[in-house]
């Protein structure tokens, strides 16, 4: 089977065969399933991707889990068991899945801007326009998904580099300053980000737009550098390196020339999660960011991955999550994005993840018979 840019399979497995199936509570998955219903059947359906599942396949079970109340992990467990087949996302290539994880940073910001406070965060721009099958110039490529409308004329959007030498200047498009460009550019990579101001209101900022470019890790580009060696990159290492070395910020940065706007989002409780692309709340560790292009938001998938120890307790990651957004950095079938939580520690957690995975999707049994 080819979904979106890699070439994949499904493998018909048995709930026995999903390691640390047995002793996973899933239950946390139940007010995102909830959320999920309730924007499928009063907002709109998801988008389907070419895995060919559809929003209608989904709401079978998130209709029977909207009065379904666990006793317990295993009756939880039984409830996926009796409503679903499990399949192992094979990529052909021999390789094996991957997983890394994202968070929501918290950024000391100002409503003005002053010499302290000088990186802003932008609102999405008017010149920002969505590309599709019916606008898409010969020129470009079909991975950009946005591009810059000039009256009839369709063209590349700035980049990272010019945005930041000055070509939004004067627009308006301001939604606060922070003191740090490197803090700008982590909430750009998380795609959402928590904004205290100096009189402790907290505001929340998420995903509108990008500039269409793809993007580009600045970790490799430290890798090949020679700068940091591949065992130790990690968040925060790359942190670390760009701390010390001021005079090369730009020159680092600007190697990932994508770039992001964001709208204000509502926070009427810190305790969820933001909205993320799914239009619901993320939930810490049971949240997974998927291809798009692929996969279809909503569906639960199972994740193993024996190395990634640190987010519980020593033991080797395997929990039930639910695909509720997505990622320009996020590309295949096997491919996901484990969202940590909010704030440094959730940051702390996340910067260490980038392991081998299996990835298994869970497909209600009516649309499972269409994979067997």
């Amino acid at each position: 089977m080819t979904g979106g840019r890699v070439d994949f399979r499904l493998k018909p497995v048995r709930f026995a065969d999903l390691p640390g199936w047995e002793t996973d509570d899933s239950s946390a998955v139940l007010p995102a399933m909830m959320a999920c219903l309730a924007h499928i059947t009063e907002v709109k359906p998801y988008r389907t991707g070419s895995l060919g599942l559809s929003a209608s396949d989904l709401l079978p079970l998130i209709d029977d889990a909207r009065q379904f109340n666990p006793r317990d992990p295993a009756s939880m467990r039984t409830f996926f068991e009796e409503r679903c087949q499990p399949f192992h996302i094979e990529p052909l290539d021999g390789s094996s899945g991957l997983v890394t994880a994202f968070y929501e940073p918290e950024v000391a910001v100002s409503s003005r801007p002053d010499g302290d406070y000088r990186f802003p965060f932008y609102h999405r721009p008017a010149d920002l326009i969505d590309l599709d099958e019916t606008n898409r110039p010969a020129f470009i490529d079909a991975s950009y998904a946005f591009a810059r409308g000039n009256g009839g004329a369709i063209s590349l959007y700035p980049e990272r580099r010019e945005i930041d030498e000055g070509y939004l200047d004067g627009q308006g498009l301001e939604i606060a300053w922070a003191k740090s460009k490197v803090d700008v550019f982590f909430a750009h990579v998380q795609g959402a980000a928590r904004l205290r101001y100096p009189d402790g209101r907290i505001q929340r900022i998420t995903y509108a737009g990008k500039a269409g470019h793809a993007f580009s890790g600045i970790g490799r580009l430290l890798i090949d550098l020679g700068e940091i060696p591949e065992a130790q990159i990690s968040m925060q290492s790359i942190r670390g390196w760009l701390t010390k070395n001021p005079e090369r910020v730009d020159e680092i940065l600007w190697h990932n020339r994508s770039y992001i706007f964001f709208r204000e989002a509502e926070v009427d409780d810190l305790g969820k999660g933001p909205i993320a692309a799914a239009k619901v709340p993320l939930v810490a560790g049971r949240s997974l960011a998927v291809d798009r292009q692929i996969h279809t938001f909503g569906f639960p998938f199972f994740i193993h991955a024996e190395n990634l120890t640190h987010l519980d307790g020593g033991a080797p990651f395997a929990r039930l999550m639910l695909a509720l957004d997505t990622g320009s950095a996020i590309v295949g079938a096997a491919r996901g994005d484990i969202f940590t939580g909010s704030g440094d520690a959730a940051g702390d957690l996340a910067g260490a993840v980038r392991n081998a995975a299996d990835f298994y999707i869970l497909i209600p049994k009516q649309a499972a018979a269409r994979f067997v």
